[in-house]
């Protein structure tokens, strides 16, 4: 059954509170990009995405979602479970031996909603733009997705599959970037900065969408509406999603600090706090 927008931001809270309880359990993970990209994981399989229930691999005549920095795998997996596609329960087993809820996502042990293994940087662009390949080779209109992180651009394979995917005229993939402008050594500028990526992502050929607002999730939906509607034209698509890593919890917006960090007792407490819910539905 299709959730109401105000149905869908209160899961984004009990998706952060996931989130937060998953990595604090092990005392590992990947807290920050996770909590920025909330809204997007809500708005794409909540209103977006068009796929169907029990997950197959081969998912024909079906829209696929690739996640290329594959770190972030608490906010995939708490949607998915989320929407049914596994118990909600076994978030529990997260980061745990002999969990099929790994710190990067595998697909050995026959997780749903996880089609390939990601987390070595640079390699998801690829693997969506040969998804979508085969998808016109089959005549499956649907689409493909990709999320990559903006520090994950640093990565040279990245910039082959954007030249791949112009000069093939590509055009049934949405790849969005979580622009968040940090990453787990410090500013993305200051590492190594992307420099105009909005003029580079065009003279490499694609049409390019960007949302300052990337935590609204209205604002989320509209632009990936928006994308699909560019679709079909010769050209693939990328969004440039503005987000705030950490968002929801104050003392980690702001900072690279919680990348890859988890919160303790008196911090997860303090999270909870500010991701309140009259009737939470925690695990």
């Amino acid at each position: 059954m299709s959730k109401s927008i105000e149905e869908l931001k209160t899961l984004t809270t009990q998706i952060r509170r996931d989130i937060l309880r998953m990595v604090h359990a092990v005392n590992s993970g990947h807290p920050g990009g996770s909590l920025g990209c909330t809204e997007f994981f809500t708005a794409l399989y909540g209103k977006v995405m068009n796929y169907k229930l029990p997950f197959t691999m081969e998912g024909k005549n079906e829209d696929h979602f690739y996640l290329s920095n594959g770190h972030i795998s608490p906010v995939f997996y708490s949607t998915l479970a989320r929407f049914g596609f596994f118990p909600v329960e076994e978030l529990s087993t997260f980061r745990k031996l002999d969990s099929r809820l790994q710190g990067h996502p595998t697909t050995h042990e026959g997780l749903p909603g996880i089609r390939i293994a990601s987390g070595s940087l640079g390699q998801g662009l690829s693997v969506a733009l040969g998804v979508a390949d085969g998808k016109k080779l089959d005549g499956d209109q649907s689409l493909v997705y990709s999320l990559h992180g903006d520090g994950e651009l640093q990565e040279g394979q990245i910039w082959e599959a954007l030249m791949y995917a112009a000069a093939k005229k590509v055009d049934n993939i949405i790849s969005t970037i979580d622009y968040n402008g940090r990453q787990i050594d410090g500013d993305t500028d200051d590492v190594l900065s992307l420099g105009n990526l909005h003029a580079k992502l065009e003279a490499f050929g694609w049409i390019v969408l960007e949302e300052k607002n990337g935590n609204d999730l209205e604002a989320v939906i509209a632009i990936l509406e928006k994308a699909k509607t560019e679709t079909g034209k010769g050209k693939p698509v990328a969004i440039l999603l503005h987000t705030e890593m950490g968002y929801g919890v104050d003392y980690m917006m702001g900072s690279h600090a919680w990348h890859g960090k988890a919160p303790n007792d008196e911090q997860l407490d303090t999270a909870f706090k500010q991701l309140y819910l009259e009737a939470p539905a925690d695990y």
